[in-house]
């Protein structure tokens, strides 16, 4: 089965190649980590007798919630801790939060580069962010004598019925034994994981890690903005964070209607995909709407226009500055994205319809009153009317924040449940040898 499965992913990768050199000349993605995802270890991994745990969160999102539980980690046990991750961006925030001596890109699910990692790191504890399930890796992990944990662990409603299909192929089953342990983020993820194979003595449900995140320090952009935003009586200030495309006309029609009874009204607009910047850039240009990039803001008054983030890693912070905030991925079919980090601030939210991706979260802040979702005609009517009621407005801030911190201690429960299987480890985790 597993030659089978690596016949076809060697073919499916070849059959992508147009797609891969494209994205790389295009916009240089691909093209960093590329030995390190093809089984070159980087010298900075190598040479340690120190055991090491190895962390694997896939991107910004993952890496975000492993923060916490990294440093939980490290504060427990001798071992080196160790972080992979597959996108740049993701690579960028870990090495930024973590380390760059202790952060590697993921080798690809091929057995030549998986192999020099498990033999380099020797690692006694495998710790794999909600659901990375890659056949090869999962199996040559667990017969490297790694414990494999995986936590965070959810089905969204997107992946759901992919899975179901392919359960019925009867192979996931045997590619799940080789995971110790899944901590699910709910109930229902757990039964979903039991569903399509995971066995039921190794599910435990944990909570989820983002509730654990914690607001990082504010840049020095915050300041210069509040500053700004003071000094030109500018306001009230919308923050449209993790936009993705076809999202932003609609925004930007809603915000011309804001400026039409707040003509010092501001809109803080943060793309998702860094590539799409120069594109919604054109897209202000073509709406005759005033706007500075980030980038290139020199500290000029902000009053009736948009400042458009073209940078990465500040939007969590950003969400202070806002009267209210929308979290994109959700007006279009897109699965939305983490409501959790205006949450932090109190920062009233709007979400569109499409928040597959985090069902529980957006459920859980409906059930307490603490975010509004819409449906595109609707967003210019809510947004107008919380900004239009100050007191309604507030009390949505504050009842997100406290559904927020209700939620948390899922860190340390995730930790609890690790120390316990590495604990469990016959012999101190020996390692054997990897075929």
């Amino acid at each position: 089965m597993y030659l089978l499965y690596s016949a076809l992913l060697a073919a499916s990768l070849l059959v992508s190649l147009p797609y891969w050199m494209f994205g790389k000349r295009r916009h240089g993605k691909y093209r960093e980590g590329l030995g390190e995802r093809l089984g070159k270890v980087p010298s900075r991994l190598q040479g340690q007798a120190q055991p090491a745990i190895w962390v694997h969160a896939v991107s910004v999102g993952e890496v975000l919630a492993v923060g916490e539980l990294v440093e939980e980690l490290r504060r427990r046990f001798p071992h080196r801790v160790v972080v992979s991750s597959t996108t740049a961006t993701g690579q960028k925030l870990a090495k930024k939060r973590f380390g760059e001596e202790s952060v590697f890109y993921f080798p690809l699910d091929f057995g030549f580069a998986i192999r020099p990692y498990l033999t380099a790191l020797k690692p006694q504890l495998i710790v794999i962010a909600e659901t990375e399930f890659w056949p090869n890796f999962l199996r040559l992990a667990r017969k490297s004598g790694a414990r494999v944990a995986v936590v965070n662990a959810r089905i969204s409603d997107r992946s759901w019925p992919g899975y179901r299909r392919v359960r019925r192929l009867g192979i996931l089953a045997g590619v799940l034994r080789n995971v110790d342990l899944f901590l699910a983020q709910t109930a229902e993820d757990a039964r979903r994981l039991q569903d399509i194979g995971a066995p039921a003595e190794r599910l435990q449900v944990t909570g989820n890690l983002k509730f654990d995140v914690l607001a990082p320090d504010p840049p020095a952009i915050v300041a210069s903005l509040r500053s700004a935003f003071q000094q030109a009586g500018a306001g009230p200030v919308v923050v449209c964070g993790s936009t993705v495309e076809e999202e932003e006309g609609l925004l930007l029609l809603a915000f011309q209607n804001v400026l039409a009874s707040y003509p010092r009204a501001v809109m803080i607009l943060a793309p998702r995909h860094p590539e799409r910047f120069g594109e919604v850039a054109r897209l202000l240009e073509q709406m005759g709407l005033r706007f500075w990039r980030r980038a290139l803001w020199g500290g000029d008054s902000l009053a009736g226009g948009v400042f458009l983030v073209d940078t990465i890693g500040e939007l969590a912070s950003l969400y202070a500055l806002g009267d209210v905030a929308f979290v994109g991925g959700s007006l279009v079919a897109r699965g939305g994205h983490n409501i959790i980090e205006p949450a932090q601030h109190g920062v009233p939210i709007i979400v569109g319809s499409h928040t597959e991706n985090f069902r529980d979260i957006v459920g859980l802040f409906q059930h307490h009153d603490a975010v509004r979702v819409v449906g595109p005609a609707e967003f210019p009517l809510v947004l107008m009317d919380l900004l239009s009621h100050e007191a309604e407005r507030l009390a949505l801030g504050r009842r997100g924040a406290e559904t927020l911190r209700s939620q948390m201690g899922a860190t340390e429960r995730t930790a609890n449940a690790l120390e316990k299987l590495l604990e469990s480890t016959d012999g101190g985790g020996s390692q054997t040898t990897i075929r």
